[in-house]
C-alpha cells in the first residue's frame, strides 16, 4: 500500500515539476538549463530529464543560439517553446462578415481571412457556410488534425457558460450549440463566445487597453454591444448577457447607425464609414455634424455602463473604429453632461479584426492552460 501510494504520488510530482518548466520556456524561450534550474528550483539532473521529455513530446525543442551571451568557448545548449506545435483559430462570424485568423500557440499570427456575407442568409446555411470556410482557411494554411488544437467562435447576442446561443441575431441559432454542431466537422476543443466580450479581451491583449484592469468596449457596427473587463477579468454576468445596451429599445440604440450614412464623395472601395472618417477629418461641416449626431445618440447608453461599473477607460471599436478621433471630443463632452465622471476615451487600433483576435485569445488560453497544468494531457506533437 505504500508502495502504490508513493509510486502515485512521484507521478503527480514529475507532472508538477514538467509543468513548471514548461511554464518556464512558455514565459520567456530560450533559456539554457542553468538558467532553468535557477527560476524552477529544480536540480539539474532533474530539469535535464524534464527537458528530453517535454522534448519528445513535442513541446520544446533546442534553440539555434544560446541566450548567455558568453565570450569564447562552446555556447551553453538551451531550450525554448515550441509555439509552432499546435496551431489555433479565432473566428467572427455574423450577419454581414466573417474574419477568421490563425495563430501559433506563442500567440504568432500566422495568417488571416475576411469575407462579406449576406445576413438573408439561413441559419442552416450560415452554419454549413461557417463550416466550409473554416475547412477551406485551414487547407490553405495546411493546417492538419494533428496541429489544430482549439476553434474559438464569436457570435452576436447571448451566450450562456455552455457556449449556446441563447438569443436570436443570426436567424435560428437561438438555443444552437454551436460548439457541438462544429466538433461533427473538426476533432478539437470548441469554444463559443459572444462576439463584445472578445471585443474587450483583445484590446486588452493587443489594442489600446494594455495594463488596464477595468474596461467598457463598445462594439458598434450594425449592431451596439459592449464587452466589460472589471477588475481583469470578463464580466459576462449570470447568462452572459452583460453589456447587451443595443437590446434596450429606450436607449434608441437601434437606428442610431442611420446618422453615419454618407451621402457625399466617396472613394473607390470605401465604405460609408471610412468616406465619413476622411470627410470628418478633413472638418467636412455635414461629416461633422453626423458623427456629432451619432455621438449624442450613443451617450445615454455608454453613459449608463459608465455608472454602473465605473470603468478606467471606455474603447470604441468594431465598425465605427475609424471614427474615434473624430467622435472623443464630443462624445467626451456629451458624457460630461449626463455622468459624475468621465473616464479616458480612445479607439481601438485593431479595427475589424478586433473580435477574432479576442477568439485567438481565449483559445490560447485554453490549450495553454491544459498545456501548463499537465504537459502530458495533450497528444505528442509533429
Amino acid at each position: 500500500m505504500t508502495s502504490g501510494m508513493r509510486g502515485k504520488d512521484l507521478a503527480g510530482l514529475r507532472k508538477i515539476n514538467a509543468a513548471a518548466v514548461l511554464r518556464a520556456l512558455h514565459a520567456r524561450s530560450p533559456q539554457t538549463l542553468s538558467q532553468l534550474t535557477a527560476v524552477t528550483g529544480l536540480s539539474r539532473p532533474t530539469v535535464e530529464g524534464l527537458v528530453e521529455k517535454l522534448s519528445a513530446l513535442g513541446w520544446v525543442a533546442e534553440a539555434e543560439e544560446s541566450p548567455s551571451g558568453r565570450a569564447g568557448g562552446r555556447p551553453a545548449r538551451s531550450f525554448r517553446f515550441r509555439g509552432e506545435a499546435g496551431v489555433v483559430v479565432g473566428v467572427d462570424i455574423g450577419l454581414h462578415k466573417i474574419v477568421l485568423q490563425l495563430s501559433d500557440l506563442a500567440g504568432r499570427t500566422l495568417a488571416r481571412a475576411r469575407e462579406d456575407t449576406d445576413p438573408g442568409m439561413t441559419g442552416l446555411a450560415r452554419l454549413e457556410f461557417l463550416r466550409a470556410r473554416l475547412a477551406s482557411f485551414l487547407s490553405a494554411h495546411s493546417v492538419t488534425a494533428d496541429r489544430l488544437l482549439a476553434i474559438a467562435v464569436a457570435v452576436p447576442g447571448m451566450v450562456d457558460a455552455t457556449g449556446r446561443v441563447t438569443s436570436q441575431v443570426i436567424p435560428e441559432w437561438n438555443d444552437v450549440d454551436l460548439a457541438r454542431r462544429l466538433a461533427e466537422t473538426f476533432p478539437c476543443r470548441i469554444l463559443v463566445e459572444n462576439d463584445a466580450n472578445l471585443a474587450v479581451v483583445a484590446e486588452r491583449w493587443r489594442g489600446s487597453a494594455a495594463l488596464v484592469d477595468d474596461i467598457v468596449c463598445v462594439l458598434a457596427g450594425h449592431r451596439i454591444a459592449a464587452g466589460l473587463l472589471l477588475s481583469g477579468r470578463l464580466h459576462r454576468g449570470r447568462r452572459g448577457g452583460a453589456g447587451e445596451m443595443g437590446t434596450l429599445p429606450h436607449l434608441g440604440l437601434g437606428p442610431a447607425r442611420k446618422s453615419l450614412r454618407w451621402s457625399g464623395e466617396r472613394r473607390p472601395g470605401e465604405s460609408d464609414i471610412e468616406a465619413l472618417a476622411r470627410a470628418a477629418a478633413d472638418k467636412d461641416p455635414q461629416a461633422l455634424a453626423a458623427v456629432d449626431d451619432f455621438a449624442r445618440r450613443l451617450a445615454p447608453g455608454i453613459a449608463a455602463l459608465i455608472l454602473a461599473v465605473d470603468p478606467d477607460l471606455v474603447v470604441l471599436a468594431g465598425g465605427i473604429s475609424p471614427l474615434a478621433d473624430a467622435m472623443i471630443p464630443s462624445l467626451t463632452d456629451q458624457l460630461g453632461h449626463i455622468t459624475q465622471h468621465v473616464p479616458r476615451v480612445t479607439g481601438s487600433t485593431l479595427g475589424d479584426e478586433v473580435v477574432a483576435c479576442g477568439a485567438v485569445r481565449i483559445a490560447l488560453d485554453a490549450v495553454n492552460g491544459e498545456l501548463l497544468d499537465d504537459p502530458g494531457s495533450l497528444p505528442p506533437m509533429p
